[in-house]
């Protein structure tokens, strides 16, 4: 238990599922789509816990900094361990909307020590996704290099290489939030999902399933769209990916019955309160949070979507 202290004190918590959340036993599951989670690549899990479990708990609390400080002696050498840093600090910049220079700087180390296509590919896809958080999120548009970016990924890696399903969602959330091309969204979502789903990736299937989900909605498929917002809920509690689990809460409330609606949305400010007021957009969404000013390298405008990522 000594070595959990820092995990389960990084966030306080609050309510009984909340708890159960923050507190939640070790999970067995597949790789997580930045390649850090409890299990080993076969997704059999381990009998003693190694560095990446650490990492994932931490990550999964949204304590980005504090496993970003555990990979930050082998992201010196280890072009896998600079990637897994720079993607952490990235997906602090998706829940948070600040720390964008920090991010910057993990990737360009990553992006410096990659050797070889896959390596390269992988940094170029998570060049493409920090571009297309600042043109959401941050502080301009970076759409050209957003895609540019995702462009070069997409040369690099063969059509069944690890990388496509995560490089398809990627160009899915171009699509559908800078480029409002909701066809173009579809079909690159579904090709990540059913990729994501034979590879095993969880976690990376709980986001298609919310991304296929809300465009069903827009088409006004009611149905369709509560089981996909149902699926991605259940897939993150069964993950432990507590972070994420207020923004599939809230999401399951925009096809829910009145009642039941105000309970997910309640249940998502708890959260959202226990996890220190992240995802910032999502508090600002529930008026969880006194709605905080951008910050000095950042914005979070009221046009923001409900599924950035």
């Amino acid at each position: 238990m000594h070595k959990l202290t820092p995990v389960l004190n990084c966030r306080h918590s609050a309510g009984l599922r909340v708890r159960a959340l923050l507190d939640g036993a070790h999970k067995e599951v597949a790789l997580s789509e930045h390649g850090w989670s409890p299990s080993g690549p076969d997704g059999r899990g381990r009998a003693a816990e190694e560095p990446g479990d650490t990492v994932w708990r931490l990550r999964s609390r949204g304590c980005w900094q504090e496993a970003a400080e555990l990979l930050r002696a082998p992201a010196e050498q280890d072009p896998a361990a600079a990637l897994g840093r720079a993607e952490l600090l990235i997906e602090q910049c998706l829940f948070t909307a600040a720390n964008w220079t920090q991010a910057e700087q993990a990737l360009r180390l990553a992006e410096a020590l990659a050797a070889g296509t896959e390596q390269r590919a992988a940094a170029a896809c998570a060049r493409g996704f920090l571009a297309y958080l600042a043109s959401v999120l941050g502080p301009r548009d970076r759409l050209d290099e957003a895609q540019a970016a995702l462009g070069r990924t997409s040369a690099l890696l063969p059509p069944d290489a690890p990388g496509r399903p995560l490089l398809d969602f990627r160009r899915g959330l171009v699509a559908e939030n800078l480029l409002r091309d909701r066809s173009a969204a579809w079909i690159a979502y579904r090709r990540a999902h059913d990729a994501a789903g034979e590879r095993g990736d969880e976690l990376l299937r709980s986001y298609t399933w919310r991304h296929l989900a809300a465009l069903a909605l827009s088409r006004g498929d009611r149905s369709r769209a509560r089981e996909g917002f149902d699926a991605s809920l259940r897939l993150r509690e069964e993950l432990g990916f507590t972070v994420g689990v207020a923004p599939a809460l809230a999401a399951l409330a925009e096809v829910s019955e009145p009642a039941e609606a105000a309970r997910l949305r309640a249940e998502a400010t708890r959260l959202v309160h226990a996890l220190g007021g992240v995802p910032v957009w999502l508090a600002r969404q529930l008026s969880a949070l006194r709605a905080p000013g951008p910050p000095p390298d950042g914005r979070i405008g009221s046009e923001t979507p409900d599924t950035i990522s």
